[in-house]
């Protein structure tokens, strides 16, 4: 049972942790969107979030839920502008809203399952 919690917490700690170096990679993109030659980035947080769950929970990339280079790619730009920066703002400000709504879902269902325990410890 301890077990379980302790699960179900980690993942929520791992899911905000890579939600919010998300949320970075896409403000940066809205930050250079200005920029002669910059190509938006974006994490496969999918594949990231496997990663991370799938790891012994004592090692250091299931503490310290990291993105790696392999899970963040270049985006392909709809339509390039004529200095080459390749930053859609519209597909970005979707993204850093969508992002923004899960990382506030995973943050509320944490605070439930912490107010969960404390209501049993308490009783």
């Amino acid at each position: 049972m301890i077990d379980r919690i302790g699960d179900s917490l980690r993942f929520q700690a791992q899911a905000l942790e890579l939600r919010s170096q998300r949320q970075s990679l896409i403000a940066s993109n809205i930050a250079n969107a200005d920029t002669p030659g910059y190509r938006a980035v974006d994490a496969d947080f999918a594949s990231a979030l496997k990663r991370v769950t799938s790891a012994d929970p004592a090692s250091k990339s299931a503490t310290q839920p990291m993105l790696q280079a392999n899970e963040i790619r270049t985006l392909a730009p709809a339509e390039e502008s004529a200095d080459g920066n390749g930053v859609d703002m519209d597909v970005q400000r979707a993204n850093f809203a969508e992002n923004a709504v899960r990382y506030e879902a995973a943050l509320r269902a944490l605070n439930q399952q912490v107010k969960s325990l404390i209501t049993v410890i308490t009783g």
